[in-house]
């Protein structure tokens, strides 16, 4: 049986009190990769948020990496974010620090202590993506597919079993998109990393063809569901 890493049942999303998307059933399992789609305003962003704690979960059960929605606070999200990875389509990193120091802010914000454990984990995330020798390179120094690289890195650094990437090849021109596809493809294939990418990039899901759920009219729609029901 496949670890299920993401489960909403019967869930309700609301922005304010709007009700942005209703009746959301999905399961998404360890390993997986899944595209997440829908127009501008269609409630994307908010089921992003719902799912890393941003937006509590008022109606419907849910669960992401073991961690209760509905039981979630502002105390507990802090534990919910350390077993995902966030990658953001402006990288957001720390423009004044190096690479590497980046990398070890993170880690020292989120509780590591052990200086030589710290140098371990930003090397072999710095490997994994590719960027075992650019550590002491100031982000300014990189192009934008090195720094999108750098906060996948950053995004692996508590080992996370969910990886939420909010449209991380929107600033990038197609041969870096291709790049960094292939890098979350291999993290969620050779790392068995949950990935969900939220994108408007139907070039990019049409050369790397996943599963897809698609916000449209107040729903969730689950490419999965629709294959497997003409099959």
């Amino acid at each position: 049986m496949s670890e299920t890493v993401v489960s909403l049942r019967n869930v309700n999303i609301y922005q304010g009190n709007n009700l942005v998307l209703q009746n959301v059933n999905f399961e998404v399992n360890k390993g997986e990769f899944v595209y997440l789609v829908g127009k501008t305003g269609t409630g994307k962003s908010s089921l992003l948020k719902t799912l890393y704690g941003e937006l509590s979960l008022k109606e419907g059960a849910a669960s992401v990496v073991g961690f209760n929605l509905k039981e979630m606070n502002w105390k507990k999200v802090p534990f919910l974010r350390r077993n995902l990875g966030v990658v953001f389509q402006d990288f957001q990193l720390l423009t004044d620090r190096s690479v590497h120091e980046n990398l070890r802010f993170v880690l020292k914000a989120t509780g590591w202590t052990d200086e030589k454990l710290m140098e371990e984990k930003i090397n072999d995330v710095l490997d994994k993506v590719g960027l075992k020798s650019k550590g002491f390179k100031m982000p300014f120094e990189m192009s934008g597919g090195e720094q999108q690289r750098v906060d996948i890195a950053r995004a692996l650094l508590n080992s996370p079993k969910l990886i939420l990437a909010d449209e991380p090849t929107g600033n990038l021109d197609p041969e870096t998109s291709d790049e960094i596809m292939q890098l979350l493809m291999h993290i969620a294939k050779d790392f068995g990393t949950t990935v969900i990418m939220a994108t408007h990039d139907f070039i990019v899901i049409n050369r790397y063809p996943s599963r897809i759920l698609k916000t449209e009219q107040g729903k969730v729609l689950d490419s999965s569901k629709v294959e497997s029901s003409v099959a």
